[in-house]
């Protein structure tokens, strides 16, 4: 007689694996968004870049992230601080599918960063600051919010104390479904810190201070990468759902409905994005921007990613909507106001959006507004923003010490590409611009492949 459970649980697991696969697929993805957004001459380094964070940052956190993620689970929680078991996982077969989805979204916070950060960075310092963020900077929040009894858990310290305010026994618990902001906006936040850091490119910004365009070299990678990442997101957001079959009833049962509502609110959040940036910079700049729209279409994937099982189609709509405006808005902010060369746009898309999209839920929640579930948003996020701004300041600190942050003006002017790789991306274009004298190999920008508009003007 076949086992029900059995059944289930192997279905779930197969289920788990193939939209693990289906995240993982979101690394090309971003590598593609991000290399058509730099100069030709700092393809390979960006590609790089990738490569290592998934490279090096499943060695990472198989060692030392998921461990600490299980440490920071116990913080503050009714049993006490234990670390008894956090690595157990190592050596357990039936763990290492969990870890795997765990991984993936882990890597997913670590790629983010190097969107903001492009073409200055030195490579040494970029290992640097992802080991720490695989290591430690990610974990602490996934322990804090995804755990059974982290601090942002409805059995967690900040849980208890929202929930003994309103009268709530139980706690109150942080939503975040999929990351919007665990994965996302730490990202975002990161990414805004580091290019801060290490400031603009050599010139970003006039003598009086204003911006001045820095086109990429390729919006067709963009737009690749940009679709690349839409479909995976399916995985990241429909995967997070991740139970197919339900035999707790001891019949097994289709969950279709809530896969269903997580399917539907991913695919408006981002048609709604891309839409409403699209509306947006028609009415800013005259004519609707590629390059924000696809970024209005990420933003809109991003700001539903912590709502999508919680709010209604029209929150799933309004939601990525929000989102899709404020991409231009929120980015100018950051290049005008802040003076942060942030060279694709990760605050504006994976920041500000996450925050956002994450702190509304209880606005468009199926179950109606609650002011309880308001009051813990806004204090999981500022949780999340607090140790994300912290953290991240004193890593890129410790590695400005260090490894050194920025590359040097000469390295600059040529490429990251040669000087850190010894190798160019494109190298019969490079060669042949060089030759005929026009100065740096910087690809198309000075001829702008791209209108100054595609770059985030």
């Amino acid at each position: 007689m076949v086992d029900i459970g059995t059944v289930a649980d192997g279905v779930n697991n197969v289920w788990i694996l193939t939209v693990s696969f289906l995240i993982f697929f979101m690394q090309p993805g971003f590598a593609m968004l991000e290399a058509g957004q730099v100069r030709a001459k700092n393809v390979a380094n960006v590609l790089m870049k990738n490569l290592m964070d998934w490279s090096l940052g499943v060695l990472i956190y198989f060692l030392v992230g998921s461990g600490i993620a299980a440490i920071a689970a116990t913080f503050l929680a009714p049993g006490g601080l234990s670390l008894a078991g956090a690595f157990s996982y190592v050596n357990s077969p039936d763990s290492w599918i969990g870890w795997l989805f765990g991984a993936v979204f882990a890597m997913t916070a670590a790629t983010i960063v190097s969107g903001a950060v492009a073409e200055r960075l030195q490579f040494k310092a970029y290992l640097f600051y992802s080991i720490a963020l695989t290591a430690v900077i990610y974990p602490v929040i996934q322990g804090f919010a995804w755990s059974d009894a982290g601090l942002l858990t409805a059995s967690g310290f900040l849980g208890q104390a929202v929930g003994s305010i309103y009268g709530i026994a139980d706690g109150v618990g942080y939503m975040d479904f999929a990351g919007a902001t665990v994965v996302h906006m730490l990202g975002g936040i990161a990414g805004l810190v580091g290019a801060y850091m290490v400031g603009p490119r050599r010139g970003r910004f006039d003598k009086e201070g204003n911006s001045v365009p820095i086109p990429g070299h390729s919006l067709t990678l963009v737009m690749l990468g940009t679709f690349i990442l839409a479909f995976g997101w399916y995985g990241f957001n429909v995967g997070t759902q991740a139970t197919v079959l339900d035999a707790s009833s001891g019949t097994l049962t289709f969950t279709g409905a809530a896969l269903g509502r997580v399917a539907l609110n991913t695919t408006l959040g981002m048609g709604a994005g891309a839409v409403a940036a699209a509306i947006a910079t028609t009415f800013l700049e005259g004519k609707p921007d590629p390059l924000f729209t696809a970024n209005g279409l990420l933003a809109g994937l991003v700001a539903v990613t912590g709502a999508v099982p919680h709010v209604t189609w029209f929150g799933g709509i309004a939601l990525g909507a929000i989102a899709g405006v404020q991409v231009p808005l929120v980015y100018r902010w950051v290049v005008d106001t802040l003076k942060v060369d942030d060279v694709c746009g990760v605050f504006c898309v994976h920041g500000s959006a996450g925050a956002i999209g994450t702190w509304l839920i209880p606005v468009f929640a199926v179950s109606g507004f609650s002011l309880a579930q308001f009051t813990m948003q806004t204090v999981g996020i500022l949780t999340i923003a607090i140790w994300t701004l912290v953290t991240s300041y004193l890593v890129f600190k410790l590695a400005e010490v260090t490894v050194g942050l920025r590359v040097d003006e000469e390295d600059e002017h040529t490429g990251l590409d040669s000087s850190e790789h010894g190798i160019v991306a494109y190298p019969e274009f490079v060669e042949s611009f060089d030759e005929t004298g026009g100065g740096s190999p910087t690809g198309a920008t000075d001829g702008h492949a791209i209108a100054d508009g595609g770059e985030h003007k």
